[in-house]
């Protein structure tokens, strides 16, 4: 790895000899931009990008690793099957500065302790990888995004170790919570997350995988340092605009109060239910068409995709695919023993689910829990009222 770096490094410079146009002057300057997060679902971790400014030649740019092109051939296909290319652009400073300002988003600036070659090598770098043939690269959100990219890129141009030295405050998490922490969890978006990533995420992450947020980027840059020359990466901070986005909550509309009341809607039938010695079929085939049907997705996310997070996901355990071939048992009146025995195995994956959850091989989402409770519920009373009507 460290040859590879070196001869990275010669490469660039050797490049950088034949192009004088490229050198950089003494006053300038590469630096780490970390944007806050936005209303926006895709915008609340965060963003990250480069700067390279150069007064003595009026020069001010920003590379970021964040673009797409929506327009591009099978966008939304490839989006969906974890093939989405991401891609490196360049935006004039001040038009950047502008655009997040207008969003109300924070943009914090590390400036580099770079020598004026290592500046130049940079810059040849990204000048290098913004042309149309390098610009694209496999997206990957936790380990290939445009965090990831910038850690990528120092690493390549220094040819040095670098040591991320967390301060003491600094607790590692798992892949998890770290999106957790930037999400209210009580949100739609926090709830899809967590419906649709698997345990994979629940495993601790290392230090180093912590930058993949734009967050933890700014916080391991603050303190790291070159190993062989013991020299902080950082050589200066700045805040370019404050942060002034408020989170919004999302009240009476969120899962949780939603969600509660549609359990407390099964509770009331089902209760009704048993009170009259009765069912409503109606309620049963929406229970196990809406499980059935996430669980096929979830199934879809996990062995059709390339996403590497959705994989291992225990939400198949209250979301059960194979309850939509289960749809017209449950139209009947009768059941026979195996059809009860399926809804007892039912009872049993809920648990498992439990299970899972209190050991923590895999976290699921808080507003989950008034539909599951419901759900168990529902479950019980059809063994209850199935095995009456065999007695029948």
């Amino acid at each position: 790895m460290i040859l590879k770096n070196v001869t990275t490094l010669l490469i660039l410079l050797l490049s950088l000899s034949s192009s004088a146009q490229l050198q950089l002057t003494d006053a300038s300057e590469i630096s780490v931009l970390t944007i806050g997060p936005g209303h926006l679902l895709n915008d609340s971790f965060g963003h990250s990008a480069i700067r390279v400014k150069d007064p003595l030649y009026n020069f001010d740019v920003v590379f970021d690793y964040g673009r797409y092109n929506f327009e591009a051939e099978g966008f939304y296909l490839n989006f969906a099957q974890g093939k989405l290319d991401y891609m490196l652009g360049r935006t004039a400073f001040d038009d950047f500065l502008s655009f997040y300002e207008y969003q109300n988003r924070s943009i914090q600036e590390q400036q580099l302790n770079l020598s004026i070659e290592q500046k130049t090598a940079f810059y040849f770098f990204l000048r290098e990888n913004n042309k149309p043939e390098n610009q694209a690269y496999p997206y990957d959100f936790f380990y290939n995004n445009c965090a990831n990219k910038i850690t990528d890129a120092i690493e390549t141009v220094l040819g040095e170790q670098i040591s991320y030295n967390p301060p003491s405050s600094f607790e590692q998490q798992t892949f998890r919570n770290l999106i957790r922490s930037d999400l209210n969890q009580n949100s739609w978006g926090s709830l899809g997350i967590d419906v649709a990533l698997g345990s994979k995420i629940d495993q601790l992450a290392s230090v180093k995988e912590h930058l993949f947020l734009p967050k933890n980027l700014y916080l391991l840059l603050e303190n790291a340092e070159v190993e062989s020359k013991e020299l902080k990466l950082v050589k200066k901070l700045k805040i370019l605009t404050p942060a002034t986005l408020d989170k919004t909550s999302e009240g009476f509309g969120s899962p949780l109060v939603i969600l509660s009341l549609v359990a407390f809607l099964m509770l009331f039938v089902t209760y009704k239910d048993n009170k009259n010695n009765k069912r409503s079929k109606w309620l049963d085939v929406i229970l196990f068409a809406t499980t059935g049907s996430i669980g096929l997705v979830l199934l879809m996310l996990w062995f059709a995709t390339d996403h590497t997070a959705t994989a291992d996901n225990y939400n198949l355990l209250w979301a059960f695919a194979t309850n939509l071939l289960f749809i017209p048992s449950i139209l009947k009146t009768r059941l026979n023993n195996r059809g009860i025995k399926y809804i007892v195995f039912l009872i049993i994956l809920l648990s498992l689910m439990l299970l899972h959850w209190m050991t923590g091989v895999q976290s699921f989402a808080i507003g989950l829990i008034p539909i599951l409770i419901a759900t168990g519920v529902r479950y019980l009373f059809l063994i209850r009222h199935f095995n009456k009507a065999i007695r029948v």
